[in-house]
C-alpha cells in the first residue's frame, strides 16, 4: 500500500463525524491517517476524543484574532505544520473566507446533513420535513466559497418517516454519516476520485446497487 493521506479535521463540538473517522483510521488499509485534529473552540468535546485516541489535538481560538483573516492565516500555519494534505472539515462552524478556500482547493472536504444541493445552511431537518420530502440524507462535497457548495464526492439516503421529528430524522442521517464520511474520505485519499472544474470524477467503475423506494416498493392494499 501506499503512503496513507495526511488528514487534518477541524470540528466546532462534539465530534462524532471525528470518531467515525478515528475509527476508520484503525484499518490497515485504509487510505488515510488522521495527523491533527483542530477546534476553533476550547471546550469542543471532540478534542477529548482525539486525545483519547492518542492523535495531536489542540484549539486555535477564533475569538482571539482580530479578524477571520487572521484566525484563518493561524489555522492554515497549524495545518501546514503538521504536513497535512487533506482538511476533513467535521461539525467545523465557520464560514471561510477565499483566502482559507483557495488555499486548499480541491484538499478540503465537508459534510452536511441533507442531500444537496437541496436545503443548505441551517435548520436542515427542519426544512425538509416542512417540505415534505419522503428521502432526505447527507453529502460529502469539496469545499467552496460559497457555504454548502462545491462538487459532490458522494450521498447517502434515508427514508422520512411519516412521525419524524427534527431531531428523529437527524439522528437517522447522522448515522449515515458516520458510514459516508470514511467511505468519501478513502475515495479522495486513494485517488479514486478527483475534481475536474466544478465535478468530481470517479476513476474506477462501480457496479451501481439497487434504487431506494420510499414508501417500499408494493402493492397498495385495498380500501374497504
Amino acid at each position: 500500500m501506499s503512503a496513507r493521506k495526511r488528514v487534518g479535521v477541524l470540528i466546532s463540538g462534539r465530534g462524532s463525524n471525528l470518531s467515525a473517522l478515528i475509527e476508520a483510521c484503525k484499518a490497515n488499509n485504509y487510505p488515510a491517517e488522521i495527523v491533527c485534529v483542530i477546534s476553533n473552540r476550547p471546550d469542543a468535546p471532540g478534542l477529548e476524543h482525539a486525545r483519547a485516541a492518542g492523535l495531536g489535538a489542540s484549539c486555535i481560538d477564533h475569538t482571539a484574532y482580530p479578524s477571520r483573516e487572521a484566525f484563518e492565516e493561524a489555522l492554515d500555519k497549524a495545518l501546514s505544520a503538521a504536513n497535512v494534505e487533506i482538511v476533513a472539515n467535521a461539525g467545523f462552524m465557520r464560514i471561510l473566507t477565499d483566502f482559507f478556500v483557495s488555499r486548499w482547493r480541491d484538499r478540503q472536504l465537508n459534510i452536511h446533513p441533507s442531500l444537496l444541493p437541496a436545503f443548505r445552511g441551517l435548520d436542515t431537518h427542519e426544512r425538509a420535513l416542512n417540505a415534505g420530502v419522503a428521502i432526505s440524507g447527507t453529502t460529502v462535497h469539496f469545499v467552496r466559497t460559497e457555504m454548502d457548495s462545491g462538487p459532490i464526492v458522494a450521498q447517502a439516503a434515508v427514508p422520512v418517516l411519516a412521525d419524524d421529528t427534527p431531531d428523529t430524522l437527524a439522528a437517522r442521517v447522522l448515522e449515515a454519516e458516520h458510514q459516508l464520511y470514511p467511505h468519501a474520505l478513502a475515495l479522495v485519499a486513494s485517488g479514486a476520485v478527483h475534481v475536474d472544474g466544478d465535478r468530481v470524477v470517479r476513476d474506477r467503475a462501480t457496479d451501481p446497487v439497487p434504487a431506494l423506494f420510499w414508501p417500499p416498493l408494493e402493492n397498495p392494499s385495498p380500501q374497504n
